[in-house]
Order: C-alpha cells, then structure tokens, then sequence
C-alpha cells in the first residue's frame, strides 16, 4: 500500500522537501514513524476523502492523529507547495509543459464547518462555501493554485493566481513564470485586467459578456475544465471540512502535484 501511493520517484523527491525531524536530546519517547508510511497515510485521506480517524492503521502504521500532526507540521512548513514546484520542475526540464495557452477558472464548493476563507455563495442559496481558483498549461496542469471565499468574484483573483505561478525549469533556456496566451470566461472581462496582462506581455483571450455566446467552452478553454475535473478525482475535496484555509489549500496542493506527477511517471 505504501509503495503504491508513493512510488520510489516521488519519495526522491519528497525528500528534497521534507524538513529534518526534530531531535530529542533527552532520549526516550516512542520512535517516531517514517516519514514515507506518514505521507502515504496523508495521500490516502486525501484521495479517498476519509476523516483523519477512519485512517486504517493496520495499512501504514501510524494512527490518523500521528499523521494529521505530520500533516500540520508540513503544511506550516509549506512542504506541499514546494513539492508542487519541485514536480513542476522536472516536467519544464522534460519539456512536458506548453506555456503558449494558459486557462484561468473557478470552482465552488461547500464549506460544512465555515471557517477561513468561506462566505455565502451566491450560486447555492446563499450557504457558506469556499472557491478554488486554478491556472493550467495548455495541457491541464495546473501552474497556480488559491482559495477564496465563495462570495469573491473571479475577476479578483486573476493578478495574484498569476503573479503566484512560480519560476518553472525550461528544457533549455532561463526559468518560465510567465504565459504566452491566457484564455478565461466572461467573469475577466474588465478592461483594467486586460490592460494589466498585455503590461505584463500576456496575450489575453478573455470571453466578451454580450457578444460571445455562453454555449460553449470555447477551443482552449475545455482544458481546464477537465482539470477541474481530475481535481474532484481527490474526494476530500468535493466538500470543504477544514476550518483552517492553510489546511484546505494543502489539500489542493497535494491534489496538484498528484496529477503532475502522472504525468512525470508516464
């Protein structure tokens, strides 16, 4: 169970990330559980979506709160982040990414426990929910991830979604944090985001509201949409049960990076 949730190459690479355990100079006390059972243990409540106590200690070893305190330490260490980046990394270096069309969108979902970062969501007779908001290559992996309350409207988190997309490693040439085109709905149409692209060298292909029809997705846009959809593949984010927004974003991340890593596996 342990080698299939984390292969031998994302171990590697995990362990680039990972800050050292603290020592204990006293001596004593329990041993401490590896570190690859713990993150297996995480990869299983993120993808199955079951609570930190349903965790099936029998299959990795460490209990749902030895892992969910593993979890929080990493999550303030911003582990996950980094290893986002770090697959990310090797994927530029392979040349597996395609920053000529970029799409930016938004999903909605409930939050039952609120929390940070939630608000009334307009869309779902006014419960509290909490939004993700993701950037994707032409291909649909996802380059830049944030949360929101479900009341923030889309066109405000354009600027830090894309100021967040990290300096990525090219097959040749300097670092890329930056795409050629950027495709989004009609929720971006404002003439100061257009202008705050093209400042930027963005080329934008934004949906215009009264003139282009809502029927379709459009031809570049469907690819975040399928993104969106590999996302829910992650159980534990169909619903928001994390009060603490650091925790609910970790997920994401950790759901990020599992589907770049797919593709750094093929």
């Amino acid at each position: 169970m342990v080698e299939r949730l984390v292969p031998d190459e994302l171990w590697v690479l995990f362990q680039r990330v990972v800050p050292e355990a603290p020592s204990r100079p006293q001596g004593g006390g329990r041993r401490r559980h590896g570190d690859r059972e713990v993150l297996a243990a995480i990869v299983f409540v993120a993808t199955s979506g079951c609570t930190w106590q349903q965790l099936p200690t029998a299959s990795f070893g460490p209990s749902g709160a030895t892992a969910h305190r593993r979890f929080t330490e990493w999550t303030k260490a911003r582990v996950w982040a980094k290893l986002h980046r770090l697959v990310l990394d090797e994927l530029g270096a392979r040349g597996e990414l395609d920053w000529s069309r970029c799409a930016i969108d938004s999903v909605n979902m409930r939050a039952l426990k609120k929390g940070d970062l939630t608000g009334p969501n307009p869309v779902d007779r006014g419960k509290y929910g909490s939004k993700m908001h993701l950037i994707t290559e032409r291909t649909g992996l996802s380059l830049s991830v944030g949360i929101s309350g479900a009341n923030l409207h889309d066109s405000q988190a354009l600027e830090p979604l894309v100021r967040g997309i990290p300096p990525i490693r090219s097959r040749r040439g300097r670092r890329r944090r930056k795409p050629a085109k950027l495709h989004a709905d009609k929720g971006y149409d404002y003439a100061h985001l257009r202008k705050w692209l093209r400042e930027r060298g963005i080329t934008h292909r934004i949906a215009r509201r009264g003139i282009e029809s809502s029927q379709r997705l459009g031809r570049h846009r469907w690819t975040i949409e399928r993104a969106m959809a590999r996302l829910a593949g992650c159980r534990r984010l169909h619903r928001r049960y994390e009060r603490t927004a650091v925790h609910f974003l970790a997920f994401t991340s950790i759901a990020c990076t599992l589907i770049c890593y797919r593709r750094l596996a093929k």
